[in-house]
């Protein structure tokens, strides 16, 4: 029963997690006048995640503890995570504007291929920016070297990239079932989806479930063995 209750008791704490992650990326968006705020706000986000999941002796992150890093997460990424961004979004923009162009003009059967491959196209753009935007909390490198690393992470972690896109399959249907999931989680969930798939399967220096794990376990058996 004790087991069940701990148990209960951090589930219950990443959820608040998430949601105060969800509530500080809108104030930030807003904070940093939209345009200004929302790529730090993505950027803070996963590197809160991050400072999370590395934080082996204690990750039952309080309502305070949440918003002090994503806020100074934020502010740092003020120009950086802005230069990274917008092009990204730039590129986006431009696939799914072609992507909506083929399906409302009649192209005949030329058409139709087209449109599967930009289908395609686009969901891989999709994977890419969120891998990136996991990689570059990880990494102080430059937009390049974060370009390349994260394509090349997609390709050669198949079972991580697929793990990414079926939870963010899960997540979409959830938040078309229950809106007000949506409302309560926002961009919030997705990413935290996405740097604990990274964190399990990405195999990332510095974030990986098989080098932090090990270090958590010695640790606990320590602080068991002090307590005897």
């Amino acid at each position: 029963m004790k087991r069940f209750a701990v148990g209960y008791e951090f589930f219950a704490r990443i959820i608040m997690m998430v949601v105060m992650v969800n509530i500080a990326f809108i104030v930030h968006t807003v904070m940093g006048l939209v345009l200004g705020g929302f790529f730090p706000s993505l950027a803070a986000s996963y590197t809160t995640y991050r400072a999370w999941t590395l934080s082996v002796e204690d990750r039952s992150w309080t309502v305070r503890q949440t918003w002090s890093v994503f806020h100074r997460a934020w502010k740092s990424e003020l120009r950086s995570a802005n230069l990274f961004g917008w092009p990204q979004f730039a590129v986006w923009f431009l696939l799914l504007w072609e992507y909506w162009f083929v399906q409302h003009n009649n192209l005949g059967t030329q058409g139709f291929a087209v449109s599967g491959v930009l289908l395609v196209v686009n969901i891989f753009y999709a994977l890419f920016v969120l891998v990136s935007w996991g990689v570059r909390s990880n990494f102080n490198e430059g937009a390049w070297w974060m370009v390349r690393t994260s394509l090349t992470l997609i390709i050669v972690r198949p079972l991580c990239s697929v793990i990414i896109v079926v939870l963010l399959l899960v997540v979409a249907f959830a938040y078309y079932q229950w809106p007000g999931l949506m409302i309560a989680f926002g961009v919030s969930i997705p990413i935290f989806a996405t740097m604990m798939t990274l964190y399990s399967w990405g195999k990332l220096p510095g974030m990986d479930v098989h080098d932090i794990e090990p270090m958590e376990k010695d640790q606990n058996k320590k602080q068991q063995s002090r307590t005897r």
